[in-house]
């Protein structure tokens, strides 16, 4: 890669980021476990989204120690909402880690950081830059695009050869002020040169050396390979309720949404009276049906089309967990694929 052009980076950023940052609760100190968890919950998530759930998330579990020591029930219901559990999970796994092969101390190598469950290239770089200010790029998207637009690179940024190879470039023209150069170029592909939408070239601070301004092609980058279309799954929720109380149960301990709560369901979009034979092979008597809906959430990999019946039974019978509307608000971790009915029952 054109290093006399990423070489020009740090002298351009510097100054700028320091003009320009937005004013971050994860930006106040470099306490390494606040960035780790603040890089973990910006995964898929906007910053909007996130402060309030970094300081929730905080005032709860302070330290390291107490994230390790958490009941998994009480650090679901801390995430509610964030989506992708496994990334709350793998961070109890890995405080437990910390406290018993680290002695409760955040590590500081690159190679310790990188073990640690849940924790890839892009976030091991950015503890060990911005909370140690060693040299190690933290490669995300928003810096692919800065990097693919500044060199007027077409490859796809999706592949694992140009991510390295940026990386490594990166590394090669890292500054003293390690964490703030990391920090720089996030902020840069945050903002002025942000993801779904035009460039903003006129203020930019790298406009003066960027190739993809130079040649009128940044709109265009960068480059990614074409999606893999995403399975379609339709599935059949029973909002169930009974005095005041409602059915919920655990999902199995591992796959999609593991060990999280969710409203009975089964596969497939059933007529309203399959519905309720349904129901009785649960052993719960139907007294009424009140509404159905039709939702759908996405993953990364699978759209659920959910059919939702929202129905009063008998008695609060079958192989379910029956809790009242509050106890599931303090308690139950629903993920949002399950959540958007909890959110309706106001309106049944």
């Amino acid at each position: 890669m054109e290093r006399t052009i990423l070489e020009k980076l740090p002298g351009a950023l510097l100054p700028w980021y320091r003009e320009n940052k937005r004013d971050l609760p994860w930006r106040k100190d470099r306490n390494p476990y606040h960035i780790w968890l603040s890089e973990i919950m910006l995964q898929q998530t906007r910053v909007e989204a996130v402060k309030g759930y970094y300081a929730r998330f905080l005032s709860a579990l302070p330290t390291i120690e107490a994230l390790a020591a958490c009941d998994d029930d009480a650090l679901h219901k801390l995430w509610e909402g964030l989506g992708y559990y496994s990334r709350v999970r793998n961070l109890k796994k890995a405080a437990q880690v910390i406290m018993t092969d680290h002695a409760g101390q955040f590590p500081t190598q690159y190679a310790d950081i990188l073990a640690l469950p849940g924790i890839g290239e892009y976030t091991a770089g950015a503890i060990c830059s911005i909370a140690f200010d060693q040299p190690r790029a933290a490669v995300d998207g928003n810096v692919l695009r800065v990097v693919s637009r500044i060199l007027d690179d077409a490859t796809p940024i999706d592949q694992p050869a140009f991510k390295a190879a940026v990386r490594a470039a990166l590394e090669e023209v890292y500054p003293v002020q390690a964490g703030d150069f990391t920090q720089a170029l996030m902020e840069l592909g945050a903002t002025v040169c942000g993801p779904n939408r035009q460039p903003d070239c006129a203020v930019c601070p790298c406009k003066d050396f960027c190739l993809g301004y130079q040649h009128n092609t940044a709109e265009q980058l960068p480059a990614k390979s074409p999606k893999k279309q995403r399975k379609a799954e339709d599935m059949t929720v029973f909002i169930l309720s009974c005095d005041g109380k409602y059915a919920i149960q655990k999902r199995p301990d591992t796959g999609l949404l593991a060990d999280l709560w969710q409203f009975p369901n089964v596969p497939g979009h059933l007529e309203a009276q399959d519905a309720l034979t349904a129901l009785e092979q649960w052993s719960l008597h139907p007294r009424a049906l009140h509404r159905q809906v039709l939702r759908k959430h996405i993953f990364t990999h699978i759209q659920w089309q959910m059919l939702g019946y929202y129905l009063e039974v008998a008695e609060p019978a079958g192989d379910f967990v029956w809790m009242t509307g509050s106890e599931i608000n303090a308690t139950a971790a629903l993920p949002t694929a399950f959540r958007q009915f909890w959110e309706e029952i106001s309106n049944v």
